[in-house]
């Protein structure tokens, strides 16, 4: 029995997507998919449009037999942690062979050398990565030009860290690297659309465009075609009902938490600094929604995406402390299923064997599962989800009455 795993938001699941699932089945011949994907917060530092169990169930409809949640301190981290704890997770799964992710580049062992030079770190990368950010230079430009200084056979290639997918490849790669772990990494390459590109007219468009297409008032047609038929179905059930969701939908709770913790400052949440903190105090007094806070915040060595990710740290209680008990104590401590097809029982009995972490499908039985710093990671979860449906409930009233902000009454999906 072969396994592919894949890291994935499908925020939300489109035709992309369904290609990329298609493809690694082909190229690694797996029998079985296992998604790791993140649950109600992405890695850009916002909400999912939707939330998991929608898309948990897209998911499914689009070819994966088994689906995971990323925890959210995870979810909401940087490029880095997003994929060591997506990997990381994968790996203590004991039963997938293969990572298939997707790249622009599509060149799996350039992506491979680029992850060896940057998770080594010469000293002379450290050195000009120091001098460049010294200087005022961005991270990513002063990572390249580490990069040229410590490994100039990799010059000509620098321009694929300016890509999205790319830069995430290359941190699966490292993580895997990191770890020794058994399992290979492949590519498909990203086909259609750029990560950032806004169009609807392509055969697959970017999942950015459908979001954005999503926040005018009435939804072209184009966005139904971009999505495979059986997800259109799900997607038009709940419009409007769960869905869409963005980030000033959070507004007034980011604003309630940053003036709660306004006295002591904000340095102990996690990729927080004296610097931001101190900034967010300024222009505190001028808050008007969350969007336009994180635009004022922004600045030449900051971009939005970090601040909006440090203020949902802020507003979903993740600190510092607890990355570092974490990662002292083993990263990830369970995996939660969120819904499988039953076609995939040899899969979850594999599972069930080699997994080295307890796999949760009632949050119920988690106390006697998990020790305390798991149950910690978990407590962060759920809390982070109960936010989340508490705003869908605010903004959708006349959405599904007899849905329940209760994650412990949430079924696991069987499809």
């Amino acid at each position: 029995m072969k396994t592919v795993g894949i890291i994935a938001e499908y925020n939300p699941f489109h035709n992309g997507h369904a290609y990329h699932i298609q493809k690694a089945r082909e190229l690694t011949g797996a029998d079985y998919c296992v998604v790791i994907m993140s649950g109600d917060y992405v890695q850009r530092g916002a909400p999912a449009m939707m939330g998991k169990h929608l898309r948990t169930v897209s998911a499914l409809a689009g070819g994966a037999d088994l689906v995971i949640e990323l925890p959210v301190c995870y979810s909401l981290g940087s490029a880095e942690y997003f994929a060591h704890g997506a990997v990381t997770l994968l790996d203590l799964l004991g039963i997938v062979d293969f990572l298939c992710f997707g790249s622009e580049c599509g060149d799996i062992d350039l992506l491979m050398n680029f992850a060896k030079e940057l998770r080594n770190e010469t000293p002379v990368f450290k050195e000009t990565l120091a001098r460049e950010l010294r200087a005022g230079h961005t991270y990513p430009l002063a990572r390249n030009v580490a990069l040229e200084a410590s490994a100039p056979y990799l010059t000509a290639h620098t321009n694929i860290l300016t890509s999205p997918n790319n830069i995430l490849a290359i941190e699966y790669c490292k993580a895997l690297l990191s770890r020794k772990s058994r399992i290979v990494p492949c590519t498909v390459m990203r086909t259609g659309a750029s990560y950032h590109d806004d169009s609807l007219e392509t055969s697959f468009c970017s999942a950015r465009a459908i979001r954005d297409s999503l926040r005018q008032p009435e939804v072209s047609n184009i966005v139904a075609k971009q999505v495979p038929s059986c997800v259109q179905k799900l997607a038009t059930n709940d419009y409007r009902k769960t869905f869409p969701i963005f980030e000033d939908d959070f507004s007034l709770l980011v604003h309630y938490s940053l003036l709660r913790g306004a006295v002591s400052g904000f340095t102990n949440y996690h990729d927080i600094d004296k610097e931001l903190s101190d900034r967010i105090l300024k222009f505190l007094p001028g808050y008007r929604d969350f969007r336009s806070f994180c635009d004022q915040l922004k600045s030449k060595n900051r971009t939005y995406v970090r601040i909006s990710r440090s203020l949902f740290h802020i507003l979903l209680d993740i600190r510092q402390e607890d990355f570092l008990r974490y990662i002292q104590e083993g990263e990830i401590f369970y995996a939660r299923m969120l819904g499988f097809r039953e076609s995939a029982s040899p899969l979850l009995t594999a599972l069930k064997k080699n997994a080295s972490v307890p796999l949760l499908s009632k949050l119920a039985d988690a106390e006697k599962q998990l020790a305390p710093t798991g149950l910690s990671m978990l407590e962060k979860d759920v809390y982070a989800s109960h936010i989340y449906q508490s705003v869908i409930r605010h903004k959708f009233p006349d959405g599904d009455p007899s849905s329940e902000i209760n994650e412990y009454k949430k079924p696991i999906i069987k499809m």
